[in-house]
């Protein structure tokens, strides 16, 4: 594993207010991607009473070799787990909720009325907290995006992560086109903003990363996020390169130049980082 520039780096943040967070985590038997993924942003996030919810249990369908969530055989849902998301949201007083899941192709419908479900529960209790949604492809289910088109989230992201060039390598499961689908069938039929992401230092080009932003922006992305990939274990893909923070500049002029108004880009932007400052 290459040596993390000091820019990645992050201090541990231990307060009142990350130990309230993962006690209320922890009470209501919620997972988040801050821990499940080691997100680098979690105790900046939980300093501010914020986190990115993880639904469906730990174990994922599918082997991304970039994640650090396990893939194994999945959980049961808990049909509890909506009403705790929506306590929680209302116990932390969020005004901006992001939800996220591993991807659950066990399930008919890959956990789209779950994700219904959760928004629908926090509705009744924080009726004016925003609801952003991360979401699996659905395998491009059009049954599956209508039934999230009904619960009407704020926003709903789905992540295109890499280049088409690396996609096969970092998702062997997934496909390219399927995700640019998703992001346009939402836009098209459901009039939602749109979000999507990618890593960046798996190998791909700066011309390739244009033309994912093309793709991306052709398919009715509003809002864009980049940030680098930083290597969980040995186990999985190894960083090719590190961007510089000169880099990072660029990237924000190459969104710009293809038309992107709302954008978070630099080495430690994830998908749901300060998420409510860019919707």
């Amino acid at each position: 594993m290459q040596r993390l520039p000091e820019y990645l780096k992050r201090p541990i943040i231990d307060t009142d207010k990350t130990r309230t967070v993962r006690k209320i985590l922890k009470t209501k038997c919620l997972n988040t991607v801050c821990e499940n993924a080691r997100c680098p942003n979690k105790n900046e996030c939980y300093t501010k009473n914020t986190a990115t919810f993880l639904i469906m249990g730990n174990n994922c369908t599918r082997n991304c070799r970039y994640c650090n969530i396990s893939c194994a055989r999945p959980e049961p849902l808990d049909i509890n787990e909506p009403k705790h998301i929506a306590d929680a949201v209302k116990e932390l007083g969020l005004k901006y909720s992001v939800i996220t899941s591993v991807t659950r192709d066990d399930l008919p419908d890959g956990g789209a009325e779950h994700f219904a479900n959760c928004i629908s529960e926090i509705r009744k209790i924080s009726p004016d907290t925003k609801i952003e949604i991360l979401t699996p492809d659905f395998k491009g289910d059009e049954n599956a995006l209508n039934i999230i088109i009904k619960s009407k989230p704020d926003v709903f992201n789905h992540n295109i992560e890499t280049v088409r060039e690396v996609f096969k390598t970092a998702r062997p499961q997934g496909n390219y086109d399927t995700s640019l689908k998703v992001l346009k069938y939402i836009k098209d039929f459901g009039k939602i903003p749109t979000k999507s992401g990618l890593m960046i230092g798996l190998g791909e080009t700066f011309e390739q990363i244009e033309e994912t932003l093309v793709d991306l922006k052709t398919a009715g992305c509003d809002i864009l996020t980049i940030g680098q990939y930083i290597q969980p274990s040995k186990a999985h893909l190894e960083v090719a390169k590190y961007y510089t923070l000169e880099e990072y500049e660029i990237l924000k002029q190459l969104a710009q130049k293809i038309g992107f108004k709302k954008y978070q880009i630099g080495p430690l932007v994830r998908s749901s980082y300060r998420a409510v400052d860019i919707c």
